[in-house]
């Protein structure tokens, strides 16, 4: 498989795109997301297929790496970048809910359902460019019970990184939540 080896790296692609936008703890992909390569299907797999094991055994892998990772020690909870309710219930899952799983599993981390949650249902930012993804997300997202994740070290994790747009509007969220902190983690990061 195309590893990054990024949860090893304090600087990398990933802390890349988020830098001067907010304040990452760490930040990494498992895998290098090519159009037509290994990555690629995994992902339709798990996204379009319905095949949930695959998040959840990605999750489980990758959580072993960055629990062995100094930059991803201290993490208090795991949550997923939300889909809205209308789409989550046409898909049937959050693919991401199923890596934040995997994750939690292995890493001996809770992971936090419905801590951040979906408000607006954004048009699919597969075509749009960065800017206009910013735009589409913005807003588009809430914490509830905001007094439960005070002073958390929170890891937010999502499928596959584009442009960080969904990825910065969510932390944006998190973070105004007093004391928090957010490192990142995805299954994949296109290049």
């Amino acid at each position: 498989m195309p590893e990054t080896d990024f949860h090893l790296q304090e600087e990398n692609s990933f802390t890349d795109r988020f830098w001067g936008r907010l304040p990452l703890e760490a930040g990494a992909a498992m895998l290098y997301f090519r159009r037509h390569g290994l990555t690629q299907n995994l992902m339709h797999n798990l996204k379009y297929r319905g095949k949930r094991e695959v998040g959840t055994e990605l999750g489980r892998i990758y959580g072993r790496q960055l629990a062995t990772s100094d930059l991803f020690k201290g993490i208090d909870v795991i949550i997923a970048v939300p889909l809205h309710p209308r789409k989550e219930r046409w898909r049937g899952f959050n693919q991401s809910d199923y890596f934040a799983q995997g994750l939690s599993e292995s890493m001996q981390i809770p992971h936090w359902k419905n801590m951040l949650i979906r408000t607006l249902a954004t048009e699919s930012q597969t075509t749009k460019s960065r800017f206009e993804r910013l735009e589409n997300m913005q807003d588009a997202f809430q914490v509830k019970n905001p007094k439960t994740l005070e002073a958390k070290h929170i890891l937010l994790v999502d499928d596959v990184l584009t442009t960080g747009a969904t990825l910065e509007a969510c932390a944006l969220k998190l973070l105004e939540v007093p004391d928090t902190k957010v490192s990142m983690a995805t299954i994949a990061i296109a290049i």
